[in-house]
């Protein structure tokens, strides 16, 4: 019988192997509380995940930049009237390439070369760290978690001995860490023919400023808006172009999965069930 190949080891183990366990020289007894050190693994946080219906939680940058698409597209939903008929004003985001090119010729153009109007650009500019709302306290060990509650659990499978003996019904308790909560930057700029269109869509996102970004079944994130910075341009041998510049500062929160948060977003913890057998003696019968 041929041997079974040996799988390779993952980062985490990798890790902890490195790692030499402290005992002290007198008893003998492992310290598990130095920082650093290998912990003895508790078995009743060792909980079973591959055939769980709920997924590690997370929230990352892309899920901040999808909140203010999602929230142009289909609730802003900008548009002007163009040629008496209503256009859709397309919303795009700014990569590298198109943000400089836009920069130098002061407008964007299409794979043709053709100026595009209406438009809307936005980018993200930078992500500042908000220290004014709480944390989870240390990123080696978070201290912070919120707890959720699984309404159904497959450890409550009824039968008649836990109702006979008042089984307590067992719960299923999810923890993610407190959030890292940061300041996001964006910078958006809004491209058409002319001033009343301009001024058509500046009137209803500023109408949406101060509210909450995103898509309701995903996360949504306050975004405010406090200028906008409105030029019109004569290009040569083009028809005029009407620009306005503002930026959105959005309040965001980041929940990773990378390799060292893996280990607390999302750990699983059940409830103690307990069932209560109680018995009965006498010595004379004749008290029954």
């Amino acid at each position: 019988m041929a041997d079974k190949p040996l799988l390779p080891k993952t980062q985490e183990r990798l890790s902890q192997e490195s790692i030499t366990q402290y005992v002290n020289p007198e008893t003998g007894v492992p310290i598990n509380d130095r920082p650093g050190l290998s912990k003895v693994k508790d078995r009743a946080n060792q909980v079973r995940r591959d055939n769980d219906s709920i997924q590690n939680f997370n929230v990352g940058i892309k899920d901040i930049d999808e909140a203010i698409y999602y929230y142009f597209n289909e609730v802003l939903r900008p548009s002007v009237v163009q040629n008496g008929k209503k256009v859709n004003v397309p919303l795009v985001y700014g990569s590298p390439e198109r943000w400089a090119a836009m920069q130098k010729d002061g407008y964007y153009r299409d794979k043709n070369g053709r100026m595009q109007a209406p438009l809307i650009v936005f980018r993200r500019d930078s992500i500042e760290k908000n220290r004014n709302l709480g944390n989870k306290l240390d990123g080696n060990h978070p201290q912070n978690f919120g707890i959720f509650q699984e309404k159904f659990s497959k450890k409550n499978i009824y039968d008649r001995f836990g109702l006979l003996n008042n089984r307590v019904p067992v719960k299923e308790f999810y923890a993610v860490a407190i959030p890292d909560y940061v300041n996001l930057v964006y910078s958006c700029i809004i491209y058409t023919d002319y001033v009343e269109q301009n001024n058509k869509i500046i009137e209803g996102i500023n109408f949406a400023s101060d509210s909450y970004w995103g898509d309701p079944s995903k996360f949504r994130f306050r975004a405010m808006i406090d200028n906008y910075t409105t030029s019109t341009e004569i290009v040569q041998g083009n028809d005029r172009m009407v620009k306005t510049e503002f930026s959105i500062n959005l309040l965001g929160h980041i929940i990773t999965d990378a390799i060292n948060a893996q280990a607390f977003n999302t750990t699983k913890r059940y409830s103690k069930a307990a069932i209560n057998i109680t018995s009965e003696t006498t010595n004379n019968l004749n008290n029954i």
